[in-house]
């Protein structure tokens, strides 16, 4: 299937939204209702977590979700927020080789994405924790070949997991950088990196746009903006967070007998409408 409308014009504005110094910030969403929550707080697009959305599906992190049942997810996300962006993190990519993982690019165009995330990192344990650079590189260029025959120009977000998993620091992820976009990429992404300092090199050292990945002693927003970051993830920290409130609320209710976590939540009508809209 070949679409062209409205995807083509979405995926510009996408990628327009990519500014350094101006970032594009996205708390992620994992579900259709989380999405369209994250859209009415005032988001002007729409990222998946990989890890929210396999927990949603009963599934561990970590590639053990298969393709489909990962993309009919992110179909309903997109389904959910129609007329809005939507950026698929697509872990490593779904697939054994770089076939499969054009194979799922074309599939996430069709449920509606026009950006993905595509990882460097390796699951499973035993062997390196890092996919080789220039097997990384196949399977990126894979994606943007998939992509251009699909007429979409999708955003390809390289994620680099050197800091991640403590794999190399910011040379041998400038080197991955270049390798990556050399193959295609549009962006890289160095979840794991947040120290200002390191930011700052990252940033100078890759001639693209630069996502950091956000949490609870990050710095804020105007500080990674004034060292030119272009897009700025929450990750799986909002999902983390609404199912640790799932665990207090259930547990003072089973052995308090009290309700207190309860409070502030939306209002069934008003999280209702969001839906009723879609």
């Amino acid at each position: 299937m070949t679409l062209t409308y409205p995807l083509h014009d979405l995926a510009l504005s996408f990628r327009a939204l990519h500014v350094p110094g101006r970032p594009l910030v996205l708390p992620n969403a994992w579900d259709p209702v989380s999405a369209a929550v994250v859209v009415e707080a005032g988001a002007p697009a729409v990222a998946t977590t990989s890890a929210g959305l396999a927990w949603a599906l009963g599934a561990a992190d970590g590639d053990r979700l298969d393709r489909d049942r990962a993309l009919a997810a992110v179909a309903r996300i997109a389904e959910a927020v129609r007329g809005v962006a939507v950026s698929a993190d697509i872990e490593g990519g779904y697939a054994e080789d770089a076939a499969g993982v054009a194979d799922t690019v074309r599939a996430a165009v069709v449920a509606g994405v026009v950006g993905v995330n595509i990882e460097d990192g390796r699951h499973g344990g035993g062997g390196e924790p890092l996919r080789p650079v220039a097997e990384q590189a196949e399977r990126i260029a894979a994606a943007r070949a998939a992509a251009g025959s699909a007429r979409v120009p999708l955003f390809v977000n390289a994620r680099i997991d050197t800091f991640l998993r403590d794999a190399g620091g910011v040379g041998p992820t400038l080197e991955r950088a270049a390798a990556y976009l050399a193959a295609g990429a549009d962006g890289i992404f160095v979840p794991g990196a947040v120290d200002p300092g390191t930011v700052k090199a990252l940033v100078a050292g890759i001639d693209a746009p630069v996502n950091v990945l956000v949490g609870p002693g990050a710095p804020a927003v105007a500080e990674f903006a004034a060292l030119g970051v272009a897009r700025i993830s929450a990750g799986s920290s909002i999902a983390e967070a609404a199912h640790a409130l799932v665990r207090r609320a259930a547990r003072e209710l089973l052995r308090e007998g009290t309700y207190g976590a309860l409070a502030g939540g939306f209002a069934y009508g008003e999280l209702n409408a969001l839906l009723t809209r879609a």
